[in-house]
């Protein structure tokens, strides 16, 4: 008579318990790293943005001969704003206006306190102010 050992396939329950506090302390070190990384990601996708912004009102200003007014805004950049002599727009290749990172439409003024124009963003918390991901973001510095 021949005696077969009986292997058990799969896991105890106690090696699944085992896998999922060792998973669960790893979330917990690995993951306000990962949000910390994501917030700095949308403060310069942000900062680029500005970036960009400015230079399609460099655009404006170098066809039209000054920068659009507060009243104009940003949407000059897409639309004729009817008053601009040279207007050779669109100046933005999506012919839409974005937005920063965090979904909010940026602050524009002309004539800026900072320069011919002042652009800039709130940043996460949307108030002026902040560090961090809560810095604002301007066109002057």
């Amino acid at each position: 008579m021949l005696l077969k050992k009986h292997l058990s396939s799969g896991f105890s329950l106690i090696e699944l318990l085992v896998v999922l506090v060792i998973l669960g302390l790893l979330a917990a070190v690995v993951a306000p790293n990962v949000m910390n990384k994501l917030g700095g990601a949308k403060s310069k996708t942000t900062r680029l943005q500005v970036e960009s912004l400015g230079a399609a009102l460099d655009d404006y200003s170098l066809e039209v001969g000054r920068y659009p007014s507060t009243e104009e805004g940003l949407k000059a950049l897409v639309t004729d704003p009817g008053n601009a002599p040279g207007w050779n727009g669109p100046y933005l290749k999506k012919k839409k206006i974005p937005t920063d990172a965090w979904g909010v439409p940026f602050h524009y003024k002309s004539p800026g306190d900072h320069g011919a124009y002042d652009l800039y963003s709130l940043g996460a918390d949307n108030a002026e102010g902040g560090e961090k991901e809560n810095a604002d973001i301007n066109s002057w510095e």
